[in-house]
């Protein structure tokens, strides 16, 4: 399997697992089975489709159309096509914010050429009031937000031009993306950039990529994806009883993720305190380890595991992205296949596979310059101890 194969493979897998898990995000896992039993395409209406307009934020999903995730992953790859080396906070600070504030995009839930700053969460818009507005120190970008999965979402280009070492991705993960996120988000961003790495190593497993995993999380969301994993070992004789398994998972996820199915804000919470999305060394947020947990739950079957997923419920489009773009990863483009991902490049007006080989190719010239720079620092190394 060649490098640019896997590299379009972690990129469909992030649009198809953000397309799948669109239509039902934030909804708990008893509303989408009220509402649809049980979601297996991408084909089919939004929840929010018969809303009013005004309800809706203008927006339109279903039918194949992905979110933010995707975007905010290709203003990433598009970062780094057009500086072609390593990224840190500064980049996030210029570079990122550039393309996420100034350059325009086709926004699929718009409908429209546009900033993608106009489809952002708050937490997200975070980055422009911090480093466009507020100029903070670059480092210090990310303090101050909502702990989210939000810099998690979009982190996989970092993994690609670190691909087979999961350290520099980690570390690459989280010099860039402190400019965005703090605590448990920030972690999160930089332990699926490590397993994504491990993913593209030609010996990568699914043991191997889940004790990547285990080696680098820290605090909140080392603990969460400990007791997860061992309760997905637990439940691998039961994990087609789906509905056993979500409510046992769940007891497990509430004690890093204290706000449950409580995930829409609203004018009734304001002023009433909690713990939810503040910074912590004993939380974790919750997406990463369960997209970890149905990966190990289904020894890596990719369908299995990405629908499982998305109807675990809440975050179902971020859940589905980060399944994706580790399985895409390891298993390469035909995980997805070819019909969908024509009707999803289609229906986003985005030709995919275009985006992801100039992606790779940047990629390939980042990893090769680092090669040579290591070649000659053994060279310098060596004369100098040889001295």
């Amino acid at each position: 399997m060649t490098f640019k194969d896997r590299v379009l493979g972690m990129f469909v897998g992030v649009v198809y697992g953000d397309a799948l898990g669109a239509t039902i995000e934030k909804l708990s896992y008893d509303q989408i089975r009220e509402k649809y039993n049980r979601v297996e395409t991408y084909k089919m209406d939004w929840h929010k489709a018969n809303w009013a307009p005004e309800d809706r934020k203008f927006r339109i999903r279903g039918n194949g159309i992905f979110t933010d995730d995707t975007l905010m992953t290709m203003a990433l790859m598009e970062v780094y096509n057009t500086e072609k080396r390593h990224l840190d906070s500064y980049d996030m600070a210029k570079e990122f914010v550039n393309q996420v504030y100034y350059e325009k995009y086709y926004v699929p839930e718009l409908q429209r050429v546009t900033n993608i700053h106009e489809r952002l969460f708050v937490p997200e818009q975070f980055i422009f009031l911090r480093h466009a507005l507020a100029n903070c120190e670059p480092r210090e970008g990310g303090i101050g937000n909502m702990v989210n999965c939000g810099a998690a979402m979009y982190i996989a280009p970092i993994a690609a031009v670190n691909a087979m070492n999961p350290k520099r991705a980690y570390d690459e993960a989280i010099s860039f993306a402190q400019g965005h996120q703090n605590s448990y988000g920030l972690e999160a961003a930089g332990v699926l950039s490590a397993c994504i790495a491990e993913a593209f190593k030609e010996s990568a497993s699914i043991k191997s990529i889940l004790n990547v995993a285990k080696e680098y999380a820290k605090d909140g969301t080392g603990l969460a994806i400990e007791d997860l994993l061992n309760l997905a070992e637990k439940l691998k004789s039961k994990k087609y009883d789906k509905d056993y398994v979500v409510r046992e998972m769940q007891k497990v996820m509430i004690k890093y993720s204290p706000m449950g199915d409580d995930v829409n804000r609203s004018a009734t919470k304001l002023g009433k305190p909690s713990n939810h999305y503040t910074p912590s060394r004993l939380f974790s947020i919750e997406e990463l380890p369960i997209a970890l947990f149905y990966i190990a739950l289904h020894d890596g079957d990719f369908n299995e595991s990405i629908l499982d997923g998305i109807n675990s419920g809440r975050d179902t489009d971020s859940i589905g992205v980060m399944v994706g773009a580790i399985l895409g990863a390891m298993k390469g483009s035909s995980i997805v296949p070819e019909v969908i991902i024509e009707d999803i490049e289609k229906v986003n007006q985005y030709e995919l596979r275009k985006i992801s080989e100039k992606f790779s190719d940047t990629a390939e010239e980042i990893i090769l310059n680092d090669i040579k720079s290591e070649m000659k620092w053994i060279e310098n190394i060596n004369q100098l101890l040889g001295e």
